[in-house]
């Protein structure tokens, strides 16, 4: 799960960050809304948490900005105490919770964890499964039939992409972006070797799982008859 942070408070933005990296998030930060709404627009965000006095465009301002483009990625509010009347509006123009600072780690956790329930999305602490495989994204591990393994982040990231997207084919350039990020320097060597080393560990755990390509398109998750 991937979430993007718009804080122009350096400090914290820096701190949530690395609880949601302890937490096994893929996270990217910025500092001011222009910005923000830049990366929010490339639609490889699960989650925004946003601030809403911010330079250049403020969070009212990207939150129109996005919902007006029929970008419906969730969004948290950031408040300080002082902005009940900016947070009710937010909740008008689309936001799905807020958080008043100073907030504590377990908050925000508990708050992620139940914007992404709302949404129907399945939480970090259970299990996606797809034909024998079962991926349990907060403790990294893949188990197929009693039998499991611990996978890296950058495997269980990708493994979960494709279980999330069934079975539709999700191209390279999707990978990267997901993964790395749309400003990424990655290459598709990079997504291919991810890709081989998953492959490697579906065979060794005897999946029943494969992951197929289709040529010049991307990769999709099969189940072998």
């Amino acid at each position: 799960m991937r979430i993007l942070i718009v804080e122009d408070e350096v400090h914290l933005a820096e701190a949530v960050t690395q609880i949601l990296k302890k937490n096994n998030y893929s996270v990217d930060a910025v500092h001011d809304g222009r910005t923000g709404l830049d990366f929010a627009l490339s639609g490889i965000y699960d989650l925004l948490l946003l601030d809403i006095m911010m330079p250049e465009l403020d969070g009212i301002g990207v939150l129109q900005k996005l919902r007006g483009k029929g970008i419906a990625t969730p969004v948290i509010f950031l408040t300080a105490k002082g902005e009940i009347s900016d947070m009710v509006a937010g909740l008008d123009y689309g936001a799905d919770d807020y958080i008043a600072k100073p907030f504590s780690t377990e908050e925000l956790l508990a708050r992620i964890r139940a914007v992404m329930r709302r949404r129907g999305e399945v939480l970090p602490e259970d299990a996606l499964k797809f034909g024998d495989l079962e991926l349990n994204t907060t403790t990294l591990r893949l188990a197929v039939k009693g039998k499991d393994m611990k996978l890296n982040l950058k495997e269980s990231e990708l493994l979960e992409l494709l279980m999330t997207r069934r079975q539709s084919v999700t191209s390279k350039e999707q990978i990267i972006e997901k993964l790395w990020g749309f400003d990424s320097e990655a290459e598709h060597n990079n997504a291919e070797v991810y890709v081989s080393f998953l492959r490697k560990k579906l065979t060794f755990l005897g999946s029943e799982v494969r992951i197929g390509t289709i040529r010049g398109v991307g990769y999709v998750l099969e189940v072998n008859a």
